[in-house]
């Protein structure tokens, strides 16, 4: 027997077959309404696809088109037409997630999409999930107003589906594409780049480098911003590599201190 919808709507009624609320079903869309489309699942009514449930992205619906199958989400059900309300924008959300899961698993450095900027950082898109980098992720010397559009490598800090939590880290990626440049004991010369109650910050290949409070010889302590002038360079040695925040801990080098 050749396979077409009408058979399986003939197979569904046979076995008295029920689509449920999360089942995950084909269909071809058909007809196209002023709030959204009539798809075919092979049912013997149509089921119906809001436009708000179209796309994970906001007003986007160029990926549906008449006459093309796709899967779907079952949302809910009309209990007056009996007519099943799905979605592209769920299922896709869910598959989002889900691969989302894997790369933190992973721990990679991957390419993201950045689409807008804030005061706090940037918005990027991940696998159609808006992402957001804040501003003390990203490395030092990026120019926030030149990103739009652009592709910004980072690593996942925080993806939480439950509240749709996605942050991004762009100093985490640069750190790791250093780390075979990078180890404990090295000694390099770094420009002074912020002046902190607990510390002061070092550029060390845009990397941000920390030479704490406790690290400091306490003849400097009294008179530090004279001591650690900004932008002025210094010899430090790298005494710890914080991977998971994407800096660096730092001491001055002793002959020098």
């Amino acid at each position: 027997m050749c396979f077409t919808h009408k058979n399986f709507a003939r197979v569904l009624n046979q076995y008295q077959y029920k689509f449920n609320t999360g089942d995950i079903i084909a269909g071809t869309v058909f007809s196209e309404e002023k709030n959204g489309y009539l798809i075919d699942i092979g049912d013997n009514n149509a089921a119906y696809l809001p436009n708000e449930e179209i796309s994970v992205v906001v007003n986007n619906s160029n990926d549906i088109s008449r006459y093309k199958t796709h899967e779907f989400f079952i949302l809910a059900s009309n209990p007056d037409s009996k007519q099943l309300i799905l979605s592209l924008r769920r299922l896709r959300y869910i598959r989002s997630w889900d691969r989302i899961k894997q790369i933190k698993q992973e721990d990679i450095v991957l390419g993201v999409e950045v689409k807008s900027l804030n005061k706090g950082g940037i918005i990027v898109e991940v696998e159609s999930i808006r992402g957001f980098v804040p501003n003390s992720h990203l490395a030092y010397m990026i120019d926030k107003e030149k990103l739009i559009g652009t592709r910004l490598k980072c690593k996942l800090l925080i993806a939480n589906e439950h509240f749709n939590q996605l942050v991004l880290s762009n100093r985490c990626a640069v750190l790791e594409r250093m780390l075979d440049s990078l180890q404990i004991g090295l000694a390099i010369s770094a420009p002074i780049t912020e002046i902190k109650p607990y510390g002061v910050f070092f550029n060390v290949n845009n990397i941000p480098a920390l030479l704490h409070i406790s690290e400091i010889p306490t003849r400097y302590l009294n008179n530090i911003r004279n001591n650690f002038p900004l932008n002025q360079k210094k010899i430090i040695k790298i005494i710890h590599i914080d991977i998971k925040q994407g800096r660096l801990s730092v001491t001055l080098q002793k002959n020098l201190s």
